[in-house]
């Protein structure tokens, strides 16, 4: 119970756990978790990190990915995710919320929450999804003093630089970029939206030795790899960044047009976790019994005298 019982807390920093996971080789899968509910049933299903997408929590907002929520906002999800799984989480920090003291101040504000990592990428406000077109870059320089502004609040989180230069200035431009980043103290870069397998070998060629994260996103512009595929190019770590908000929207779209269409949820109960399911994964049992033996030694002995 990482939540309430402090022998369960995690010993070590988040950032340095991410550290040493990324450090150790092979490769750190982390799927995306928007809630702490997932992080729950990633934790379950055996993953040793998380990540928490922009594009998931704005949209488990009802919003767009434009860049509109706050660090404040972000930090409500890491904190339910951090302490339901006590898990590694990587977060992702889009622009930095602004120049380098926002971006000082998103970093102090993430380690707080529980945060492990977060990543900063090189895009102008309205930042977009890295895998729609027209998105408007940052000066190199500009990104790079971020960088070393985040480097320089942090206390032990995992910052990750990336780079969506690819589409407009090849792989030319995003090794240059992603060159410069780690220069400023970035700890590993993402290039962002690579269409091709050979665009992935070739940026993990012209970065050798640099921990380099993919993004397997569905729907976008990269081809469809295993985690072992992107090991095997050179990269060590891999997110899944909204694949579980999918599922989860998809399954309650069809509840919903099942509830309106019959008037009963009746035929959608072989797709629902059951009561003991939900109880199972949030440990109700765990906090019942914790809650039965705080009560039991507290209880004050009456002096009858």
């Amino acid at each position: 119970m990482p939540y309430l019982i402090s022998a369960d807390l995690p010993q070590e920093p988040a950032g340095l756990r991410l550290r040493r996971q990324v450090e150790a080789g092979g490769i750190v899968t982390m799927p995306g978790v928007h809630n702490g509910m997932a992080a729950l049933q990633a934790k379950k299903a055996g993953f040793d990190a998380l990540y928490l997408s922009g594009a998931a929590m704005t949209a488990s907002m009802g919003l767009p990915d434009l860049g509109m929520i706050t660090v404040d906002e972000v930090a409500f999800f890491i904190r339910q995710i951090a302490r339901a799984s006590g898990l590694p989480l990587l977060v992702d920090g889009d622009t930095g919320y602004g120049e380098a003291l926002n971006v000082m101040h998103m970093v102090r504000t993430f380690e707080d929450a529980g945060a492990a990592g977060v990543h900063i990428e090189d895009q102008l406000l309205p930042k977009k999804c890295g895998h729609l077109n027209d998105k408007k870059l940052a000066d190199p320089h500009d990104m790079a003093a971020k960088i070393a502004a985040a480097a320089k609040a942090r206390r032990h989180l995992y910052i990750v630089a990336r780079t969506d230069a690819a589409a407009s200035e090849g792989i030319d431009g995003a090794v240059a970029r992603a060159k410069l980043f780690m220069e400023a103290g970035a700890d590993a870069i993402f290039p962002e939206a690579l269409n091709t397998v050979d665009m992935f070998r070739e940026f993990a060629a012209r970065m050798e030795g640099v921990p380099l994260l993919a993004n397997m996103t569905e729907f976008g512009r990269t081809p469809y790899m295993t985690a072992s595929e992107f090991e095997a190019m050179g990269y060590r770590m891999v997110i899944f960044p909204v694949s579980s908000l999918r599922v989860a929207n998809k399954a309650q779209e069809r509840l919903y047009a099942t509830l309106k269409q019959t008037g009963s949820t009746k035929a959608m109960l072989d797709d629902m976790q059951t009561r003991a399911e939900l109880y199972e994964t949030i440990d109700l049992a765990a906090y019942e019994s914790l809650d039965a033996s705080i009560v039991a030694t507290v209880l004050p002995t009456l002096d009858k005298g």
